[in-house]
């Protein structure tokens, strides 16, 4: 298992001197920014080959949402995100992480009925994944589709809810983003779900029960580890987290000598 984050305030803002904080810090590749890989695509480009560091995934940077209640708005989103694709394939990446929907609507707050029914919802997703889909087969990436938690999307909340999409639409190239700040509300059991659905695991994402840099909440990542050590999961997880401290850097890298040693206690060594 490697290590990957998403930007930080913090960082520098050429993309060079970016890969290179983030490999100073002991992170091993970088989560970017959808809008800003293909605003700046050629400097990425420059950036990875420099540095060798790998731009591995793309998240966020497009309109609207994959299950988008708005036609128009959902259609923004499939063009957006098959561009990330394209160009996120081109640097040797692996893909870009998608929610159903973030901050869309929530059957835990009012007014709790959403606009369109469950039905209507399930064709929405299987309409946008099979295009995003069909990009991604062409362009040897792929979406890594994100259950969030029941607060911040109604749709897909659950890796179950997640790896069910992806069985109907018989998606070659969909794969599950398990998160473990979003399973820590959501699944029953973390360790339990990482093995049942361990076949459809593409990418995961950290940050601790707060939502903050872990080792600052009081999430144990350490069984979920040992589970995804035990799947044969080779993949990265990827810091998304905001950082809670007056010195942000020197709290965001004590949290990186946290997780690596997490990671090894996981793993016997």
């Amino acid at each position: 298992m490697k290590l990957a984050t998403q930007d930080k305030p913090f960082f520098p803002e050429s993309m060079e001197d970016k890969l290179r904080a983030v490999q100073s810090m002991g992170f091993e590749a970088f989560e970017i920014d959808g809008k800003l890989l293909v605003d700046r695509f050629d400097e990425v480009k420059e950036a990875v080959e420099k540095t060798g560091v790998p731009v591995i995934t793309a998240c966020g940077g497009y309109r609207g949402w994959i299950g988008h209640f708005e036609e128009d708005k959902r259609e923004d989103a499939v063009r957006d995100i098959s561009e990330i694709l394209r160009h996120i394939g081109q640097i040797g990446g692996k893909g870009i992480v998608v929610p159903a929907a973030w901050g869309m609507f929530s059957k835990r707050l009012p007014p709790m009925q959403p606009p369109r029914s469950e039905e209507g919802d399930r064709r929405a997703l299987l309409d946008s994944l099979g295009k995003l889909n069909q990009v991604a087969a062409e362009t040897r990436t792929f979406v890594y589709l994100e259950p969030l938690n029941r607060y911040e999307d109604h749709m897909l909340n659950r890796l179950s809810d997640a790896v069910s999409i992806i069985q109907e639409g018989r998606f070659s190239n969909v794969k599950v983003t398990a998160d473990f700040f979003h399973m820590n509300i959501e699944e029953p059991e973390i360790t339990s779900s990482i093995t049942r659905y361990k076949h459809y695991i593409g990418h995961v994402h950290i940050a601790d029960s707060h939502r903050y840099q872990p080792g600052d909440g009081h999430l144990d990542f350490i069984p979920g580890f040992k589970a995804l050590k035990e799947i044969g999961y080779e993949g990265y997880m990827a810091f998304e987290c905001r950082v809670l401290a007056e010195d942000e850097e020197a709290a965001f890298r004590q949290s990186v000598l946290y997780i690596q040693a997490c990671v090894k206690q996981a793993s016997g060594t």
